[in-house]
């Protein structure tokens, strides 16, 4: 996990340099990528964070603490991955941090937003993408 955010902020570094790229730059995750969203979130310079069904967050809330810029969590209720006890951890352990935004979805599983999967919710999905459009939009103009 450690050399994973290692390579990530390299990559966030490398991206800053781009031409055409304004110095702002946020990540975006999916499950084991939601975790490192959220892992980023505490631990690099990125300017906001997205975090689509992390798993295992739970056990990483000793880093919520580092979360200084905006995060945007979502979390399908019905996830197998992250079983009620561990959403209730999560939204617990982050509770009172005004940076994270949690939103939850009502009767999806595990991957909800990814088109022709097994558990793909075409209104939650739509949902989440809007709201992370427009987080991103807010916190990298």
């Amino acid at each position: 996990m450690d050399k994973g955010v290692d390579d990530l902020k390299a990559a966030l570094d490398q991206l800053r340099k781009t031409q055409g790229c304004t110095g702002k730059a946020g990540t975006m995750g999916f499950c084991l990528g939601g975790k490192l969203a959220y892992l980023m979130a505490a631990r690099s310079s990125a300017d906001c964070n997205v975090a689509y069904y992390g798993v295992g967050i739970e056990g990483m809330l000793g880093e919520a603490s580092k979360i200084t810029k905006p995060l945007l969590m979502h979390v399908a209720e019905l996830d197998k991955f992250v079983p009620p006890e561990a959403q209730k951890k999560v939204k617990d352990g982050l509770k009172g941090n005004g940076n994270i935004a949690i939103h939850s979805y009502p009767g999806v599983d595990h991957a909800f937003a990814r088109v022709g999967g097994q558990h793909w919710n075409a209104a939650a999905a739509q949902l989440a993408n809007q709201r992370t459009a427009e987080f991103f939009k807010k916190n990298l103009a």
